[in-house]
C-alpha cells in the first residue's frame, strides 16, 4: 500500500491557503463552514497549521511572489498529503491567467488531487468534490 493508497482513520483536516486570489472562494469556504452546508458533517475540519493538515486548499492564482512559498508548505505538510485546487483560478489561473505577476498554473507547482472547478464553485460542487477525495483516501476509489 502506498502513501496515497493509506486510510485515514480520523477526520480530515484542511489547511486553505490563498495564494493571491480576488477572495471570492475564500468566502465560499467559509460559507461551507456554516449549518446550511456544514462541511464537518463529513469529517472535515479547518485547521491553524499546515503542519496538521492532511488537506490544502488552494485558491487563486499563484502569484510569483507565493510559487516558492507554495512549495514550501507543501513540504512543511505531513504525509501522505492531498491537494485541493480551488475555484478557477486555482485549477486554470482564471481570469488572471494573462496578468504580469501570474506565474505557474497550481499543477506545475505541487501536485494537485482534486480540481473544484466554477468562479467561485457552489457549496454543492465543493461538497460533491470532497465526498470524492474522502472516497479517495479513504481507498474506495481507485485510479
Amino acid at each position: 500500500m502506498g502513501l496515497k493508497e493509506k486510510i485515514l482513520t480520523k477526520s480530515i483536516y484542511a489547511f486553505h491557503l490563498s495564494s493571491g486570489s480576488c477572495n471570492n472562494c475564500d468566502i465560499e469556504i467559509l460559507d461551507c463552514l456554516t449549518p446550511r452546508y456544514d462541511i464537518e458533517r463529513f469529517g472535515i475540519v479547518l485547521v491553524g497549521s499546515v503542519k496538521h493538515a492532511d488537506v490544502l486548499f488552494c485558491t487563486g492564482s499563484a502569484n510569483r511572489l507565493c510559487i516558492p512559498r507554495i512549495k514550501k508548505l507543501y513540504e512543511m505538510m505531513p504525509k501522505p498529503g492531498f491537494v485541493v485546487a480551488w475555484g478557477a483560478c486555482g485549477s486554470s489561473r482564471g481570469m488572471f491567467k494573462d496578468s504580469y505577476n501570474t506565474g505557474l498554473p497550481l499543477d506545475e507547482i505541487i501536485p494537485v488531487d482534486l480540481y473544484i472547478p466554477g468562479c467561485p464553485p457552489k457549496p454543492e460542487a465543493v461538497i460533491a468534490g470532497l465526498i470524492k477525495l474522502t472516497d479517495k483516501i479513504n481507498g474506495k476509489i481507485r485510479r
